[in-house]
């Protein structure tokens, strides 16, 4: 587990890193293609038994998982979810962010796993892939959109089910066919989830869209960044 300059967590944690998606506009993909002595397996789907430690006895946090992979792909084996759902539940001051494009598979870990109560379950909607209603509907679970990148207007029909927050991004890097949203597509989304009171974090690279004066960074009450007095013996 590591500090991360992604605005929306406090750190990622990588028990399992790799992605068969695809997506052209991957960040993950290039990141592990420019440090091969780091991913010496490239973007393939590996499972590392000695990261599942690295948060024990951490005081509380916000924490991203697998950003360097999709943990709930088809591609991944139910027994590596299980070890990284086990964790969470052994350390329950943190918060886990899980984020998906095969949201599908959050209902058979529904059915099949306990689910910490402190999970966060996402899902990428870009305006071309994706939609609101992916996500389990169960008033119980926390569930969030990641629009990142927006590469499309999404029309208000799309906005059902939503979730309870929100996270608004443009494309980065310097892929040729970049797509730069218009201003106008972030608004509908923002009103519509003010409509729905669902709170909206933009990163930054929206600043030069809509400049940093309308700049939204709202964050759900659980997950508002406070140090937790969890009794635990911080060592990181």
């Amino acid at each position: 587990m590591k500090k991360t300059k992604i605005e929306w967590c406090d750190s990622t944690w990588n028990p399992v890193t790799g992605c068969l998606h695809g997506c052209e506009y991957c960040y993950a993909r290039a990141m592990a293609k420019r440090f091969p002595a780091v991913y010496p397996n490239g973007f393939e789907p590996m499972f590392y038994k000695d990261r599942l430690n690295q948060f024990d006895n951490c005081k509380g946090r916000n924490i991203f998982v697998c950003s360097m992979g999709d943990l709930f792909g088809d591609f991944i084996p139910d027994e590596w979810i299980e070890k990284v759902l086990d964790k969470c539940e052994q350390n329950q001051q943190h918060n886990y962010l899980f984020l998906t494009k095969n949201p599908e598979r959050y209902w058979d870990i529904l059915m099949g796993f306990r689910l910490p109560e402190n999970a966060w379950l996402g899902t990428t909607v870009t305006g071309k892939t994706g939609k609101f209603k992916d996500l389990p509907r169960a008033e119980a679970v926390n569930t969030f959109i990641s629009v990142e990148p927006l590469l499309n207007d999404i029309p208000d029909s799309e906005f059902e089910g939503m979730p309870k927050w929100v996270i608004i991004g443009a494309e980065t890097g310097r892929r040729k066919s970049k797509v730069i949203p218009k201003k106008e597509w972030i608004d509908k989304i923002v009103k519509n989830c003010r409509e729905n009171n669902v709170p909206v974090f933009m990163k930054n690279s929206l600043i030069p869209i809509i400049g940093e004066e309308n700049m939204l960074r709202e964050f759900p009450k659980s997950l508002q960044r406070k140090e937790r007095n969890d009794g635990s013996n911080a060592r990181c």
